[in-house]
């Protein structure tokens, strides 16, 4: 029986895996080699397949007021062809985050799990006593993660090499994407939300302002934290604390952050809800990248004489430094684990990125279904990803199709890498609360899954280990106006595959 994988803590940056890591790499390969071996040679599932539903799942389906006819469900051991469950099948479905699997399987097998975005630095004149005679430029390369911490890893770096005082102008390239222009509210309306984010060759910090409540009893006040400090932004210092129950805080707080340069509170915040935070997807994303980088920059005494502006950098400039990402393995483990809608959709752009030329939606849809026909099946035809992040309601998918996929991933060299990036049911991620209804009991900690939420989508994927200790593939998907109800049919399913001899 698979042992539950616990989240590995951060490492730091290297250029190249040092030998224990490397000896634990191939350790984690042969493992699920082994298991593979054992999975293909061993006698199949004692249930015989199945057309219908299991009656925990139906019953459920019932009580939610969802029709069995809306469902499609697969459960088939993995290095098996015969299904231990067969249920609608080939019914196209909108998987909402599901899609996800694609895009990162995708990514470990085309990108490697080591694979690192690059930010670099650019100037076009010398260097003296601190001041560059000249312009900075940097250059984004995609990075899903380009957050403070490694920002201000990058600065470092940029000062430690004699730059403090910028004389010329701070250039921002962003022309490794070429997106469409898109409104952040077309999807849902919410556009402070930061799940609405675009994706962006130099995304800063997923465009997003942290504002941190920190209640002060004695002075009678919350003190307020902004990250990343924004130039040209103004936000109180603090807000008006009250006594009583925390509640809707948000709502009680009556801010104002849809003004770009300053946010504003009306209300008052309850000493009862300690230490908070509120991410808001900044109002102005156009202007993000150049208000936090240039606030950073201000914040550990950097200078800058000229403006923040957009460009291309120019052939005659020269490399300063180039930031690494984190690598791949562990940004998937935040797309799948935590459903990172914009970090999925720039790996989806990453693999259709064939420097000079800028990565596209469109390229990227022709390249993973290349992958596809060439890698994970010629007969079974790739599904329909769109943005390879589920945010979308054009984005189609079978439960065939699914099963395929994770079948394939699980056969892979990298396997280790693609399955440690679920939840683990029960433990972490957005598959952390289940158990917590009644249902999938046996699968805490056996079941590595993803899950997809929409308005009338409702879906789970995955694999879960069984009581024999078979491996199996897992795929359900509810498309109705009552899908949001779905979630105990949902976690029937794979508690009936948990409990597989």
């Amino acid at each position: 029986k698979m042992a539950p994988i616990q989240p590995r803590p951060p490492q730091k940056l290297r250029t190249m895996p040092s030998m224990r890591y490397a000896m634990l790499r191939l350790t984690r390969i042969a493992a699920l080699a082994m298991l593979a071996i054992g999975i293909a040679t061993s006698a199949p599932a004692s249930a015989a397949e199945i057309k219908g539903l299991p009656p925990a799942v139906r019953d459920a389906l019932a009580q939610a007021q969802i029709p069995v006819s809306a469902v499609s469900a697969l459960v088939v051991p993995v290095g098996q062809e015969t299904p231990v469950l067969s249920f609608q099948t080939r019914a196209s479905m909108n998987p909402g985050s599901v899609i996800k699997l694609v895009t990162t399987a995708a990514a470990v097998d085309r990108l490697g799990p080591d694979y690192a975005w690059q930010t670099r630095f650019y100037v076009d004149g010398p260097i003296r006593n601190g001041v560059l005679q000249g312009n900075l430029y940097v250059q984004g390369g995609g990075d899903p993660k380009l957050v403070l911490e490694r920002i201000l890893e990058a600065y470092a770096q940029v000062q430690a090499l004699g730059v403090r005082t910028i004389q010329g102008d701070w250039v921002l390239d962003h022309s490794a994407f070429e997106l469409p222009a898109k409104d952040p509210a077309d999807f849902d309306g919410e556009v402070l939300r930061p799940y609405n984010v675009q994706p962006d060759a130099l995304l800063v910090n997923f465009k997003s302002v942290i504002l941190k409540f920190q209640p002060d009893r004695a002075k009678g006040r919350a003190d307020v934290v902004v990250e990343p400090p924004l130039a040209e932004l103004q936000v109180p210092s603090s807000v008006p604390l009250k006594r009583g129950r925390c509640g809707d805080w948000r709502t009680q707080l009556k801010a104002t952050v849809d003004n770009p340069t300053r946010f504003s509170f009306g209300g008052t915040y309850s000493s009862a809800c300690g230490e908070l935070e509120w991410p808001v997807a900044y109002i102005e994303p156009e202007r993000y990248a150049q208000r936090a980088l240039l606030g950073l920059w201000q914040s550990i005494g950097g200078e800058l004489k000229g403006r923040m502006r957009e460009g291309r950098v120019p052939a005659n400039a020269t490399l300063l430094w180039s930031a690494p990402s984190l690598p791949l393995h562990q940004i998937i483990a935040d797309v799948n684990k935590f459903s990172n809608n914009v970090m999925a959709q720039q790996v989806f752009l990453t693999l259709g990125h064939q420097p000079p030329r800028p990565a596209t939606f469109e390229q990227s849809r022709a390249v993973v279904a290349q992958w596809w026909r060439q890698s994970v099946s010629l007969q079974v035809p790739p599904p329909t990803v769109d943005n390879g992040s589920g945010l979308s309601r054009l984005t189609r998918a079978t439960a065939e199709q699914l099963g395929v996929l994770l079948q394939h991933a699980a056969r892979q060299p990298n396997a280790p890498f693609f399955i440690e990036s679920l939840s683990i049911a029960g433990v972490d991620g957005t598959a952390q609360s289940m158990g917590r209804d009644g249902y999938a009991l046996r699968s805490v900690g056996n079941a590595r899954l993803k899950s997809g939420t929409l308005k009338d989508v409702r879906a789970l994927a995955g694999y879960v280990t069984d009581r024999a200790g078979r491996l199996q593939v897992v795929v359900i998907m509810i498309n109705h106006d009552r899908a949001k109800d779905g979630r105990r049919a949902t976690h029937a399913l794979i508690e009936w595959a948990a409990s597989l001899r």
